[in-house]
């Protein structure tokens, strides 16, 4: 099972590098939307309005990231992986994958508002590790939710009303936690929200791995 893992998570990340302009296209939009909003907003925006710009650019980049693990596989390419390795591995080295370009995408888009939008981060460890949780529950979600999409005809639509859902309450609590780390009040992180954010990433993971087999032999 860690081999077929890391096999495929390797495979990934070869594709990632050979195709270099799916993710330049990614932060191409992200840098652009960035810019547009520090030239327009940047003296009227307050840190804390930042924060939601920054978590919802980050959400649209995952849905364009994230969804195309699966999405962008065609039927004979998907049949060719699951007869190499056990459907679990498959999603596990998937997910791995989305959580590190996740990961990557986050950093990124958290330097360019930094620099174009000068804004001063009174935590940014801290900051960095609520990036991380956000893309590990981003990753997690929006992974098994693209392997049932892919199944369906209209499937970057179906991606979409799929994920919202359970994706609101997460973006919700990144926002909540991130704001203590941009403006520090002194009360410090609410451990309530991020035990209860790290509990949603474990279930959604552990339920991808779990029912992906199901969802394999359709």
């Amino acid at each position: 099972m860690l081999k077929e893992t890391l096999a495929i998570l390797r495979k990934e990340l070869l594709i990632e590098w050979k195709q270099k302009y799916a993710f330049n296209g990614l932060m191409l939009y992200v840098a652009s939307m960035v810019v547009v909003v520090a030239l327009a907003l940047g003296a009227v925006l307050e840190p804390l309005s930042w924060n939601v710009m920054f978590w919802l650019m980050i959400l649209f980049a995952a849905l364009n990231a994230v969804g195309k693990s699966f999405l962008a596989e065609e039927p004979a390419q998907q049949l060719y992986l699951y007869a190499l390795a056990h459907p679990s591995a498959l999603m596990l080295g998937k997910m791995l994958y989305n959580l590190l370009l996740m990961s990557l995408i986050s950093l990124l888009t958290m330097a360019l508002f930094v620099l174009m939008g000068n804004v001063a981060i009174g935590a940014p460890w801290q900051l960095l590790g609520i990036a991380g949780l956000g893309s590990a529950a981003l990753a997690a979600n929006l992974t098994l939710v693209a392997a049932i999409a892919s199944k369906a005809h209209n499937r970057g639509t179906l991606l979409a009303v799929l994920s919202f859902p359970i994706i609101i309450p997460v973006l919700l609590l990144l926002i909540e936690l991130a704001e203590e780390a941009i403006a520090p009040t002194g009360k410090g992180m609410d451990m309530d929200a991020l035990i209860f954010l790290g509990g949603i990433t474990v279930v959604l993971a552990a339920l991808s791995v779990m029912l992906f087999p199901f969802v394999w032999r359709d």
